[in-house]
């Protein structure tokens, strides 16, 4: 389902390049729960940010679905992103000035379903929300807000759900609420689902694992992995990455 072959992604910090992703090739199958860990800095929003499209690597290519997004212009990488990627992020980004129901009806409403509202319904049911659908952003706590953003995520049933730390502006009880929420996606949907985060116990719940540092893979469970240099993989045994 995604497929990264020698992706990397320097940026000019000053008048210096920094590599904030070194060269990586992962398989990550479909239906796949996969983790990517890591402190802040390790590269592994950048990770997300290219396999949504979001973002061009430096080198390499992305394959969604056999589709090298890397070659796609804007309107074809939003036609992508519509129909095969949902995201969930740190913070909501609902629109303030519409309601629950309202922010999940918008991708539906897009795309053209005819029948927007009644899925929006529906999907805030699957989240826990069915009292709260006419509630605007400002009335929801921030749980609340972050299931909205997941079942507006889900609207046109994406094959791949991508997580950017979708606890991490959440106390415990509702990191743990969203954590379960995105299993029960994943295993009911068979969803391939990419969760980027610093927590290594919410990591644990996943099929396969990455952990970046300093844009180097240091480990990896789960999936194969070619990376710039030697990385622990899941037998314990190096694993020779490229030059």
């Amino acid at each position: 389902m995604i497929a990264l072959t020698n992706v990397s992604k320097t940026v000019t910090s000053g008048s210096q390049p920094l590599t904030i992703l070194h060269p990586l090739t992962v398989t990550i199958p479909a239906g796949t729960f996969i983790a990517v860990v890591g402190p802040s800095g390790s590269g592994k929003s950048t990770l997300l940010g290219l396999i949504a499209g979001l973002d061009a690597p430096t080198s390499g290519s992305v394959a969604i679905d056999g589709t090298d997004i890397t070659k796609l212009d804007e309107d074809g990488l939003a036609k992508l992103r519509g129909e095969k990627i949902g995201f969930v992020f740190q913070f909501f980004h609902l629109i303030p000035s519409l309601t629950a129901l309202e922010n999940v009806s918008v991708p539906l409403e897009i795309a053209g379903a005819a029948d927007a509202t009644d899925r929006a319904r529906g999907l805030l049911q699957e989240v826990g929300l069915t009292g709260r659908a006419h509630h605007y952003p400002s009335q929801l706590s921030g749980g609340e807000q972050q299931r909205v953003a997941l079942a507006r995520a889900l609207a046109n049933n994406p094959p791949i759900l991508l997580a950017d730390e979708p606890t991490g502006n959440l106390d415990s009880a509702n990191g743990r609420h969203i954590m379960d929420l995105l299993q029960n996606i994943h295993s009911a949907r068979r969803t391939t689902l990419a969760l980027v985060t610093h927590d290594r116990e919410l990591a644990a719940l996943a099929d396969a694992r990455l952990v970046l540092r300093d844009g180097h893979v240091v480990e990896h469970v789960g999936v194969d992995v070619v990376a710039s240099r030697s990385v622990a993989g899941s037998g314990g045994q190096a694993v020779a990455g490229a030059s």
